[in-house]
């Protein structure tokens, strides 16, 4: 493919290779936001153009804002590698990949600049309109793939970017003392935490032990929704914000 028209009014085009037909039928009906984990902006653009690589992302955002499209959203781009929501797999077929330009653990977790927050607003707002994708389907990297990632990372600004029109979010509940649920524990309280976690989407399976399985979601879940303490402990703030956020779904409000 030598080019193509940009999806998103006013992003430059430069083509990756890394792509394929989505599978089985499926559509974009989820968004994934990822941080590119690189030193700079380019040297992530031009990793995510090389074959070698086998990884691509339909859009690039750097932190002035200029938005970047390598792969058309109607394609298949490899941006999620091995994960699931909701129970299902294969997380490329079904989603939109958007990378943003961020060091991540190589620059300590610098924050994101305002300027490509509202860039990033602004694409996933127009994404999720063309693609009628719910709020509550737009997700990290580390949703999707809980202990394998962790961006776009827990300094990353839900609360901004869900106040600017994307994403399901709640206020966290305070970080309190004590101890909840953790490694190790079992019984029904730790089933019925699990449900909850997998009535949002994450994959896990239902067996009544906090396992390290469990543990990781837990922490993918903080890392997105109650980021001040990343500990994959369930303890009251974590159960707290899982119940808001499940009584906010459309879906499972009374």
């Amino acid at each position: 493919m030598s080019g193509f028209s940009p999806d998103h009014p006013g992003a430059e085009v430069r083509v990756s290779p890394n792509f394929g037909m989505r599978r089985e039928g499926m559509r974009a009906d989820c968004l994934i936001l990822h941080y590119t984990g690189m030193e700079t902006g380019q040297a992530a653009e031009s990793w995510l153009c090389a074959p070698e690589s086998e990884v691509s992302a339909h859009y690039v955002v750097h932190e002035d804002g200029r938005i970047v499209q390598m792969v058309r959203e109607s394609d298949r781009a490899w941006h999620a590698g091995k994960g699931s929501w909701k129970g299902r797999c294969d997380v490329n077929s079904f989603s939109i990949g958007v990378e943003i330009v961020n060091p991540g653990p190589l620059g300590d977790f610098p924050d994101f600049p305002d300027a490509q927050i509202e860039a990033v607003a602004a694409l996933c707002r127009d994404i999720c309109a063309r693609h009628g994708i719910a709020p509550e389907r737009v997700l990290a990297h580390s949703d999707v793939s809980p202990g394998r990632k962790i961006d776009p990372g827990e300094r990353f600004p839900w609360g901004k970017l869900h106040a600017l029109g994307v994403g399901h979010y709640v206020a966290p509940a305070p970080v309190q003392g004590g101890r909840f649920l953790a490694s190790g524990d079992r019984g029904e309280p730790v089933e019925a935490f699990q449900s909850m976690l997998s009535l949002y989407g994450y994959g896990l399976e239902i067996t009544g032990v906090f396992d390290e399985e469990t543990r990781l979601a837990v922490e993918a879940f903080q890392r997105h929704f109650r980021p001040a303490r990343v500990d994959g402990v369930a303890d009251r703030s974590t159960i707290e914000t899982l119940h808001r956020l499940l009584s906010a779904l459309p879906a499972l409000s009374a």
